[in-house]
């Protein structure tokens, strides 16, 4: 391991203000505060932490107009706009602590009706700066009541201090081609805030790690049923005896496809991984999905932009 090229991550697995993008902001203003006095050059967040992640969808029929149209009502209204206040928050903190951020959003579709919302990846650089964005490709199952689909124009990576950053969001990372544009544009960490806590989905993140040759950030949020405010009904759909809807399962896993911080469960806390990559170079003598294992005279790939 080269001392010289470490970076240190910070991988967050917590519970949101459920519903409150103001509140959640400065939770994660806080987190960034933490992350970066711990030495860490990145720190990310779970998938759609601000507000939270809408679990409703898996609970309340879909004949539930009513309720699921105040539920919606309200969650638009707690999304974010690129920029807007909560980013500009975020990115200050950012500025202020010298470290980059990787959190997921509820993202309003501000380029047009603003009633349309996507699970979007906000990217903001040591400076404070937005680096970019990335919207989920498909959402899966339930979730397509709520978000609408990305496309390949935020389908890219970064070129940081730290390595190459680039991100899939849940279940995204099970699309072959999805990976394939990670890997061809020279990904070294790749970011997965997710949802899915479960043990295949462990095993498929260390199946991408080996198979991209670089290191895997999952980020799951924890959450408990006592997290979701008591206004909301849906949270009387939960068993009586359920205490936690999400256990988290956050970990690192580095190139060879083995843990190097979590998984972390029923622990709302940050984890930290301490990364060389290095071991993304030595993964890929002798496989390297995007160079010498390619081979273009056999396959054509391109992302639609």
């Amino acid at each position: 391991m080269n001392k010289n090229r470490i970076t240190r991550v910070a991988v967050v697995q917590g519970s949101p203000v459920f519903m409150n993008r103001d509140d959640t902001v400065e939770k994660v203003c806080g987190m960034i505060a933490d992350a970066a006095q711990n030495g860490a050059e990145l720190v990310v967040f779970p998938e759609a932490f601000i507000p939270g992640y809408p679990d409703w969808v898996w609970l309340v029929p879909g004949s539930n107009g009513k309720e699921l149209n105040e539920l919606y009502v309200e969650l638009v209204a707690n999304a974010v706009s690129i920029p807007d206040s909560a980013t500009r928050k975020i990115c200050e903190t950012a500025g202020k602590a010298n470290i980059m951020v990787a959190v997921g959003i509820h993202e309003k579709n501000t380029e047009s009706s603003q009633g349309s919302l996507y699970n979007s990846l906000l990217f903001i650089d040591k400076s404070g700066k937005i680096m970019g964005v990335h919207r989920k490709l498909i959402p899966t199952g339930g979730e397509r009541l709520i978000w609408a689909r990305g496309d390949g124009r935020t389908l890219y990576t970064f070129d940081t201090p730290i390595g190459r950053i680039g991100g899939l969001i849940c279940w995204e990372n099970f699309m072959p081609l999805a990976r394939q544009s990670m890997y061809t544009s020279g990904a070294q960490i790749l970011i997965a805030p997710t949802w899915d806590k479960s043990e295949k989905w462990l095993q498929s993140m260390c199946h991408i790690a080996r198979e991209g040759g670089l290191f895997v950030v999952s980020c799951c949020m924890a959450i408990t049923v006592k997290d979701i405010p008591e206004r909301f009904s849906f949270r009387e759909r939960y068993p009586a005896d359920r205490e936690w809807i999400n256990v988290g399962n956050s970990c690192v896993i580095n190139p060879a496809g083995q843990f190097v911080a979590g998984p972390l469960e029923k622990k709302k806390e940050i984890l930290y991984a301490d990364l060389d990559l290095e071991e993304t170079v030595a993964a890929k003598r002798m496989f390297d999905a995007a160079g010498h294992y390619a081979r273009p005279d056999v396959f054509e790939f391109g992302v639609k932009s």
